[in-house]
């Protein structure tokens, strides 16, 4: 039955598997043959979608970053007002992280951070989610510093889930969310122009 897969759903079926096989070994311990085992498929298959093994991490880099943004955005999306934004996004990303270990490891595990390359491929997931976060602070401020404030966000949250999954406990996303939502917001009210004297 997997032989008769169009190369679109093939090339999806290795991306998942991959994204197991990786995340549980790492970039480096992991090889082609492992993969392919684990999907069912000839050697030969795999390098017909992937020439290499960089190139199938780098595929699986840039398939995670945007699955999670598009879960961020959609959430975002209708909010209607600042702390709305703040809390659907948050609890949008810590759902993401609850519900896809393997997809948060592979990003920001130690094995896409020590590469060159795969560490500018996690950047530029990153600057793309401040990218899409920036436009949600709802505060009288330069675009700048709107930046500068959705990266910190994003470095926030970033820093929660590790823990969360470094323990390896199951939570709940919602509450985890809440209470980062909190400090955020708190932090984003007091937020003022560079200039402007504290209320």
């Amino acid at each position: 039955m997997s032989s008769r897969l169009s190369a679109t759903a093939r090339r999806e079926q290795l991306l998942e598997v991959a994204l197991d096989v990786f995340a549980r070994a790492g970039y480096h311990a992991t090889s082609m043959n492992e993969v392919a085992e684990a999907a069912g498929v000839t050697k030969p298959v795999l390098y017909q979608h992937f020439e290499s093994k960089r190139e199938l991490y780098q595929a699986l880099l840039d398939e995670v970053g945007a699955r999670m943004l598009t879960a961020i955005v959609s959430a975002t999306g209708d909010a209607p007002d600042g702390r709305s934004k703040t809390e659907l996004g948050f609890r949008a990303y810590f759902r993401w992280v609850a519900e896809d270990h393997a997809a948060f490891m592979l990003l920001y595990g130690s094995g896409s951070r020590r590469d060159e390359e795969f560490s500018r491929a996690v950047r530029k997931v990153t600057a793309g989610m401040a990218q899409s976060i920036a436009p949600l602070i709802e505060a009288d401020i330069d675009a700048e510093h709107r930046l500068t404030l959705a990266h910190a966000l994003v470095g926030l949250a970033e820093g929660a889930s590790r823990r969360l999954v470094e323990r390896g406990d199951d939570f709940d996303p919602d509450e985890v969310a809440r209470q980062v939502g909190d400090l955020a917001w708190a932090g984003l009210r007091g937020v003022r122009r560079a200039g402007a004297s504290p209320a």
